[in-house]
């Protein structure tokens, strides 16, 4: 059964925007939601519970306390909720989180962005290009925001894929940002492009990223069994790709 487990009831959020961050293709996910947590030191605002999650129990460094590896933190002051993931999440278990979540979201009236890396070579001196989606009032939210639609026809697969599928079965408002990534490395640059352009306008915040940057050979390491793991379970893997005008 899924089920979401508020842990801090004093936390009070009007209308705030969620930031998935499931592990997919360059880690581009999983490394922003990271650093935001990290960066706002943002408060543990809850677990989820849910069918099909592998059944285990994380701890972190220096940290003796076990936690549950899919989890919600909240930042009251930017009305900020980040969706944290340490393990790969099979579409099946995205099926259950997304009926859980649809209520959970209603209540709380809030905006999910979601967040999706798509395959690209990575050349010296190229920046990664960003594109957003939307689904209902999300686009109008990515063209306030200043953020270019996509080049070309694609798809979003995996558990991010599962859950823009819900928000476009029930018109609800989601927006997704697709950010050219790696496919065979954590790519920190491309989520410094995802938060600076992409995060920052749509949430209304403002997030330092120097460290993410300095540390980027640092997060590669720390990410590169976990970025392995993804290129080879593709299902469990959240990416954007492009599929031609022609099938």
């Amino acid at each position: 059964m899924t089920r979401i487990s508020v842990l801090a009831d004093d936390v009070s959020l009007t209308q705030p925007c969620l930031v998935e961050g499931f592990p997919g293709v360059g880690l581009v996910g999983k490394i922003a939601s990271d650093h935001l947590v990290e960066e706002f030191e943002m408060t543990h605002y809850g677990n989820i519970y849910c069918d099909g999650v592998p059944r285990v129990a994380v701890y972190q460094e220096e940290e003796a306390q076990l936690h549950p590896p899919v989890r919600l933190y909240a930042d009251e002051k930017r009305d900020l909720l980040v969706l944290q993931s340490d393990v790969p999440i099979q579409p099946e278990a995205a099926d259950s989180l997304a009926e859980c979540l649809s209520g959970w979201f209603d209540d709380l009236d809030v905006t999910p962005l979601y967040l999706s890396g798509i395959p690209n070579e990575k050349q010296e001196g190229h920046i990664p290009s960003l594109y957003g989606l939307g689904v209902s009032d999300g686009i109008d939210l990515v063209s306030q925001a200043g953020i270019d639609a996509p080049s070309e026809t694609g798809l979003v697969s995996g558990p991010t894929g599962v859950l823009l599928s819900a928000a476009v079965e029930a018109d609800r408002v989601a927006v997704g940002l697709v950010v050219e990534s790696d496919p065979r490395f954590p790519d920190p640059e491309a989520a410094r492009i995802l938060i600076k352009e992409g995060i920052e306008p749509l949430a209304d915040v403002e997030v330092p990223v120097n460290d993410l940057v300095d540390r980027a050979e640092q997060i590669r390491q720390a990410k590169e069994r976990l970025a392995k793991r993804m290129q080879e379970a593709s299902e469990e893997s959240s990416q954007a790709r492009p599929i031609g005008m022609y099938q």
